[in-house]
């Protein structure tokens, strides 16, 4: 079950809207358990969707090109913050697409350097953007769940990846609700944030 070019445009669409309808909020709060604050954990987030297009562009497979992060700056508006988002989110799909299905590239160096195909680098990018948009979520009082159906392409098609052994985190686990597993799989509380999706 593969996670798609248009999973990621809805994620990144649903990250947008629900930073800009937290634009009043305290964005200096720490983003859920993370030392981090929002707004700097929102433009981690959106360095995370643009890196693994760095990534792949670099087709190198013994390490992460040299250069970034990317960064809005220090102190990003939520605005800011939320078109950053959808401008990633279009730019991760062009490296995929103009990517031959050959090309092999780093997506991972921990727990141990994994090399990967283009179709894996749209759901490494959509996996961090969606847990850091929890994150930023929790610390904002704005509770995010993206979609059943699209949660459940990104555990499918994230399962076998070896980056769950890394420190902090645990195998995914395939047990009921795919954004709670995540969740949990990634170190991350879901208390309070199930609910019904469509």
């Amino acid at each position: 079950m593969a996670f798609t070019v248009d999973d990621l445009e809805v994620l990144a669409a649903l990250v947008a809207d629900s930073w800009r309808s937290a634009a009043d909020r305290d964005w200096s709060a720490r983003a859920g358990t993370l030392e981090w604050t929002c707004t700097r954990t929102a433009d981690h987030a959106i360095d995370t969707v643009l890196a693994p297009a760095f990534f792949l562009a670099s087709r190198k497979q013994d390490d992460y090109p040299v250069g970034g992060p990317f960064t809005l700056g220090p102190d990003p508006r939520p605005d800011e913050l939320a078109e950053g988002v959808g401008t990633a989110a279009r730019v991760l799909p062009a490296l995929f697409v103009a990517a031959p299905g050959d090309v092999q590239a780093i997506i991972w160096r921990f727990p141990q350097v994994d090399i990967r195909p283009p179709a894996d680098f749209v759901p490494r990018g959509a996996l961090e953007l969606a847990l850091h948009a929890h994150d930023v979520g929790r610390g904002l009082d704005q509770p995010f769940a993206p979609p059943v159906d699209l949660c459940e392409r990104l555990r499918a098609h994230t399962q076998a990846w070896p980056h769950w052994s890394s420190p902090g985190w645990s195998s995914l686990r395939m047990e009921g609700d795919p954004w709670l597993d995540l969740l949990r799989s990634s170190g991350r509380s879901a208390d309070g944030d199930h609910q019904r999706r469509e």
